[in-house]
């Protein structure tokens, strides 16, 4: 178990910070997370790098946001691309848990396949940042 993730039961969130939407994604979560259920990793982080290579996923250059449930605990489980987002629109208040809800319902298959096009067009569309920005002082404690 890492202790080094004791957050509380909430939700993880895994994103790639050196892109435009990812980061995009994250602040639009922060907003409508009014009950403080979601905290954010950047995937380039030396931390996340542990989370990732205990599920045998790639590192650096991974193309996809990752949830993590129960983080460096015994029952840590990890959803990729569409489910982590359905996964976390249901984290979020009225009306987006509905909207997760719909999403499930298209067949994952076809929500991955728009997923990955997004992902390949991600950082001509949305640019590529040189660094993470630094969170605001009231966002910093939902940052890892």
């Amino acid at each position: 178990m890492d202790e080094s993730f004791d957050i509380g039961g909430r939700v993880l969130v895994l994103f790639d910070g050196h892109c435009g939407l990812c980061n995009g994604a994250a602040r639009w979560l922060l907003k409508r997370d009014r009950e403080d259920r979601l905290r954010f990793l950047a995937l380039e982080s030396e931390r996340a790098a542990g989370v990732l290579e205990r599920h045998g996923m790639n590192g650096p250059g991974m193309e996809t946001m990752v949830v993590v449930r129960d983080a460096g605990g015994a029952a840590e489980s990890v959803l990729e691309r569409s489910d982590a987002v359905v996964e976390l629109l249901r984290e979020l208040p009225r009306p987006w848990p509905w909207v997760g809800a719909v999403m499930g319902c298209v067949p994952r298959v076809v929500r991955d396949f728009g997923y990955r096009v997004v992902a390949r067009w991600r950082y001509r569309i949305w640019g590529r940042l040189e660094s993470c920005p630094v969170p605001t002082a009231e966002e910093r404690g939902r940052f890892l």
